[in-house]
């Protein structure tokens, strides 16, 4: 069972350069934790794309088709006022953005508040240096 950052679905959902290693490890263990909004994050990029035409009509209609499968076998850390509490300590302790910091606050959750219970799939610097700082095991798809 792994924590997965949004930016770490990406790959998993359009080809880039970190595809091949995000499946192997997805397949080593296929029990996917996200956070609640990580759908919205995804959704987010991938509209992004399509803007910027690195997406056409049609590969971003099988991108969302590949999030929508993908998020019909993930299991979601809710929202609520632990998960705002613990963003906010976050926020103070390490240089996050608030997306960054909500992330890895459902990370802590999903952990049980234990980090070396769980491991961190990231493909964001920064992100992944907070999570080891916490005490996740950091699996950087840089």
């Amino acid at each position: 069972m792994k924590f997965w950052d949004s930016s770490a679905l990406l790959p998993l959902i359009v080809s880039e350069a970190t595809t091949a290693s995000a499946r192997a490890s997805l397949t080593a263990d296929p029990v996917m934790i996200v956070w609640w909004g990580t759908r919205i994050e995804c959704a987010s990029a991938l509209a992004r794309l399509e803007r910027d035409g690195a997406l056409d009509a049609v590969g971003a209609s099988r991108a969302f088709d590949n999030l929508a499968t993908l998020a019909s076998a993930w299991h979601e850390v809710d929202a609520g006022d632990v998960l705002r509490e613990c963003a906010i300590r976050l926020l103070r302790v390490h240089p996050l953005r608030a997306a960054d910091a909500v992330q890895l606050a459902a990370a802590v959750i999903a952990a049980e508040m234990r980090p070396t219970s769980l491991e961190f799939v990231t493909a964001d610097r920064r992100l992944a240096d907070a999570a080891r700082k916490e005490g996740f095991a950091v699996l950087a798809l840089v």
